[in-house]
């Protein structure tokens, strides 16, 4: 087992931990130390029990789990046997949690100050009005721009990295030894998520000891002093960050980084035919959303769309889709006559009706495209093979599949209509970095196979670097940067794309 920082008690020591449930060890010998002032990542797809094991350092693991350790001593106390009533003191005070989405974490009726405050009532004996200072001092700590007026705003009223900010205050008002941060940045924007990872990585090196949960390698890469290596409820492999990521032992761990870091696409050639010209594109609503966008969709290509939350990608792709009109400005087609186009969602388990088996749903999707109701069900099992998933998965509801595979039917619902044009939003955000890389191979296949063409909206320059051969770059409803991938991420222009670079670190 790697030790912590030499010389110093370690915050966090964890030695043959396992977690069974109904007999079942989901998680079994994980050993691992965390010291104060150091970033400790556990890694690894999903199901590798990088979730269970966190849980079991909060005393919260699920009802009816059966948790042994060798050694589990969480700010200096042996939490192998402890009561309840003894983990709700531990919390908060020795250890606490930064959980991934702070939307849900946060009470939408209570005022961020409230909801800072509420561990400094718990733990602390304080007045009133110390309690109101110490709110102050914690945004202030966490970089929240104008802390008094913010304390005063409920969750609705923040973006969603000043949520996150909000709830790292929250979780450091009771002064913990350890904080867990579990998939801290995967919702947010690359520039947002570069700076909520610098505050991380700030606290740590203020002397808090930091357990990242996360299946971003960038992240870890970026913040991680070592990382331990999940799979099956195992530790396949740990070390320092530098080490690991650069020269991984074990082929589970090299097929982790090399995900992380797909390849750029190659633009084969530049004489695609315009599939469509976009000039003077307006929309407004409260407030203006697009600002006289204008560029080209070329035929048989992906062409990506970023930009930071509010910059105007969704509505764009909705105007494409023909779902919102534009206030001014002309999308002119090829032909006249719009293409076929389907749209593929951000989160697949909340499209699909969560009553109906994955069959039922392609089915309602053949229908809608016109096919016979005879051949509905040996096209559904043709849909499915032609996304790499077993025709035997039609049974079941979209619960019962993993995130790769609802991704997978997502795409295959899409595909049930024959669309020249797909428009993918977000598809891969909230997936391991392999089975990210899995998707975005089987879209370059159906591009080929289908001749499709592609608009793929993400957050991710590392995955519109992969996917696509053309790029807008959309700041505050207008394109600041437009061309070919390579070129435009090479040397990016201007100075708000050169900033997403930095923070993607593909620079």
């Amino acid at each position: 087992m790697s030790g912590a920082l030499s010389g110093i008690r370690p915050a966090l020591r964890v030695a043959d931990l396992r977690i069974a449930i109904g007999g079942r060890a989901l998680v079994d010998d994980v050993s691992f130390e965390v010291a104060p002032g150091e970033c400790v990542a556990l890694v690894g797809e999903s199901g590798a029990g990088k979730s269970l094991t966190v849980r079991a350092l909060l005393g919260l693991s699920p009802v009816g789990a059966a948790v042994s350790a060798a050694t589990l001593d969480v700010g200096g106390v042996d939490a192998r046997a402890l009561p309840d009533r003894a983990w709700r003191a531990l919390r908060g005070t020795r250890v606490a949690l930064v959980s991934q989405d702070a939307l849900v974490s946060l009470d939408p009726l209570r005022r961020i100050g409230a909801e800072v405050a509420e561990p400094l009532e718990i733990h602390a004996r304080l007045t009133r009005a110390e309690r109101s200072a110490r709110v102050q001092e914690l945004l202030t700590d966490v970089a929240m721009p104008d802390p008094l007026r913010r304390a005063r705003q409920r969750p609705h009223e923040l973006s969603g990295g000043l949520r996150q900010r909000a709830l790292i205050a929250s979780a450091l008002a009771g002064d913990p030894a350890l904080l867990i941060a579990d998939e801290p940045t995967t919702a947010l924007d690359a520039t947002v998520q570069a700076r909520v990872l610098a505050l991380l990585r700030l606290i740590t090196d203020a002397g808090t000891a930091v357990v990242l949960v996360s299946h971003d390698m960038a992240a870890v890469r970026r913040i991680a002093d070592r990382v331990v290596v999940l799979r099956g409820g195992r530790v396949v492999e740990q070390g320092t960050a530098a080490q690991l990521l650069a020269a991984p032992r074990e082929d589970y761990t090299r097929e982790l980084v090399r995900a992380a870091a797909p390849t750029p696409r190659a633009l084969d050639g530049d004489d695609a035919e315009v599939l469509a010209t976009v000039t003077g594109l307006r929309k407004r609503f409260d407030r203006p959303v697009l600002r006289d966008v204008a560029f080209s969709l070329r035929h048989g290509r992906t062409l990506g769309i970023v930009g930071e939350s509010g910059s105007g990608k969704t509505t764009l792709a909705r105007i494409l889709i023909g779902v919102e009109r534009a206030d001014d400005g002309v999308i002119a087609w090829a032909g006249g006559t719009r293409p076929r186009i389907q749209l593929v969602h951000q989160n697949p388990l909340g499209a699909f009706d969560p009553r109906w088996t994955i069959g039922r749903s392609l089915r309602e999707a053949l229908a809608a495209g016109g096919a016979p109701r005879t051949v509905r069900r040996e096209r559904v099992a043709a849909l499915l093979r032609e996304v790499d998933l077993d025709p035997g998965l039609a049974a079941r509801r979209p619960a019962e599949l993993s995130g790769g595979q609802r991704q997978r039917a997502a795409i295959a619902r899409a595909l049930a209509a024959d669309p020249e044009v797909l428009v993918l939003d977000e598809p891969v955000s909230a997936l391991d970095a392999t089975v990210r890389a899995r998707i975005l191979a089987l879209l370059d296949r159906l591009q080929r196979e289908r001749g499709l063409t592609m608009v793929l909206i993400s957050h991710d320059l590392a995955v519109v670097a992969a996917a696509a051969e053309d790029v807008l770059v959309m700041q505050d409803g207008a394109i600041v940067e437009q061309g070919p991938s390579a070129a435009v991420l090479r040397d990016p222009q201007h100075p708000f794309t050169r900033e997403l670079v930095a923070a993607s670190g593909l620079d």
